[in-house]
């Protein structure tokens, strides 16, 4: 099925041109930081994760958030699905791919992540996140290629690939409980110690994937004619907008715990994200545009998604509203949630955290990576549909 990738027209190809020179630009600024060290980064000694990990922690949502399609197709037999559930699937793979990589680059020299495996601490947080995001990516690649081969032999897929099917859903909660484990296992971080901090991940997770899996089908209804369905993409919505409705909730608690109970630790960073935070007669805001950007967008994306011209009668604003939404969620948790976190440091302290033109053309490079890899996975699936439909 792979010579189908081989085949497009001079958009398709430009297409791969653009992401490819992203990529060929990541991969100089890497070879930099590999021989110089990640000084070449804005992170510092109080501000140990940054760009690198903070679109991990996104991407893992994103990966996540294919299983709003697996789990109604498969389990509930809901068959609108049947055309989109690939796409989950396929967005997933690329999704883990650009977290690995991202995980690679932070590391600073990539033979470390070889650690994790030699020098195994099951007591540790990241010995069960290197064990589930290389599950779910293993799952997808074969439950995928899987049922896609069955599909092109217009058979139906061998009935012990639907265990792996089943298992794949527990996997996709898995992989961003353990990351918020990650977070709210650090006793000296006020802002991430709180036990919501997994649901408020997987609520940001069923409202960031499905949403950008209906910007993407929304494309390749008009680029490639393929149509997923009215009814599938007005599910998806209706997922999309409780998903997002519900981790708005659980940030409206976190702004009840810190002033409520008035303990500095959580105020402060909370000041820090959305209003500023006055520390030795200096205002620091450089995340307040981001986390203002983040409710302007949420409120617009929930309302086009609730109204129901926008939503059902609209591509364009049905697309409007799912971006939104998406770049909202990536404000929030892509930025706000990770760097927010370490303001102010246990010794209350402030280092604000500034990403430097190595690191954001670096991750620039794995998100054009993650979008290469995601148009080659959907041409074949897309080619391997019309010749069906031939």
């Amino acid at each position: 099925m792979f010579e189908k990738a081989l085949k497009g027209n001079k958009y398709y190809w430009m297409w791969l041109a653009f992401l490819g020179t992203f990529m060929a630009i990541a991969a100089f600024c890497y070879v930099r930081q590999f021989n110089y060290g990640l000084g070449l980064t804005g992170m510092s000694r109080d501000v140990s994760w940054g760009l690198y990990i903070s679109q991990f922690t996104f991407l893992v949502g994103v990966a996540a958030g294919g299983v709003m399609l697996v789990l109604p197709y498969y389990v509930h037999n809901y068959k609108a699905f049947g055309r989109i559930t690939i796409l989950g699937e396929f967005l997933a793979i690329s999704a883990l791919l650009m977290c690995l990589s991202f995980i690679v680059v932070d590391l600073g020299q990539p033979m470390r992540m070889l650690n994790v495996i030699l020098h195994a601490q099951p007591r540790s947080m990241l010995f069960y996140d290197m064990i589930v995001l290389n599950g779910y990516l293993f799952l997808n690649i074969l439950c995928g290629w899987v049922i896609l081969t069955a599909e092109r032999k217009e058979v139906k897929p061998p009935k012990w690939i639907y265990f792996f099917v089943y298992l794949s859903i527990p996997f996709a909660v898995s992989i961003h409980t353990v990351t918020a484990m990650l977070y709210c296992g650090l006793p000296g971080r006020h802002f991430w110690l709180s036990a919501i901090v997994a649901p408020r991940f997987l609520a940001s997770a069923f409202a960031a994937g499905p949403a950008l899996i209906v910007v993407v089908a929304l494309i390749l209804k008009r680029v490639a004619n393929f149509d997923v369905g009215k009814k599938a993409l007005d599910k998806l919505a209706t997922i999309i907008l409780y998903a997002a409705l519900t981790n708005m909730f659980f940030v409206g608690l976190e702004f009840f715990v810190a002033y409520y109970s008035n303990i500095p630790g959580h105020i402060h960073t909370i000041e820090y994200l959305f209003f500023g935070l006055e520390h030795d007669g200096h205002v620091y805001n450089n995340l307040v545009p981001f986390m203002r950007m983040f409710v302007l967008l949420f409120v617009v994306g929930v309302a086009l998604l609730s109204i129901p011209y926008t939503r059902r009668q609209s591509d364009f604003w049905l697309g409007a509203g799912c971006t939104a939404l998406f770049i909202s969620l990536w404000l929030d948790k892509g930025i706000g949630f990770v760097l927010g976190g370490f303001v102010p440091n246990p010794l209350n302290e402030i280092t604000e955290y500034y990403p430097t033109a190595n690191e954001i053309f670096i991750a620039l490079g794995i998100w054009a990576m993650g979008f290469f890899v995601l148009t080659i996975l959907y041409k074949i699936a897309i080619g391997v549909e019309h010749e069906i439909e031939a």
